[in-house]
């Protein structure tokens, strides 16, 4: 059993930066591929970023490309989405999610997941 809890989301004005941290609770933190995903209100949640257990490999949505960034620090069992020239298309919920015994692939579909958080806001204001 894995929990996540994300943090670090706010208001922002359009072309700010934002980080947002998920800390993961467990001893196999490294065998645990990560994801960020995001719903706005009326919408589908859709993937943004994940990251391979190992911290090696990464995959991006084609929105997410060139402004996030998506990391990880096993010592602290914390995944790290650096969000940069942000826009109001970006206003979401945003929430983190792990999968098991991943350690070294990446997944863009919720259903791979096993974990999810709660979420954080993230507004943007034009």
């Amino acid at each position: 059993q894995v929990h996540v809890v994300e943090s670090g989301g706010g208001l922002v004005q359009a072309g700010g930066s934002l980080r947002l941290s998920c800390a993961a609770s467990g001893r196999t933190f490294s065998r645990y591929a990560m994801g960020w995903f995001r719903q706005a209100p009326g919408k589908e949640r859709e993937f943004v970023a994940g990251i391979s257990g190992n911290g090696i490999s990464t995959y991006y949505a084609d929105s997410a490309k060139g402004r996030f960034t998506i990391s990880r620090d096993s010592a602290k069992n914390t995944v790290y989405l650096q969000m940069s020239s942000l826009k109001p298309e970006d206003t979401a919920v945003y929430h983190c999610a792990a999968r098991g015994g991943a350690a070294a692939g990446v997944y863009y579909t919720g259903s791979a997941y096993d974990y999810w958080g709660q979420g954080t806001q993230v507004t943007v204001s034009s």
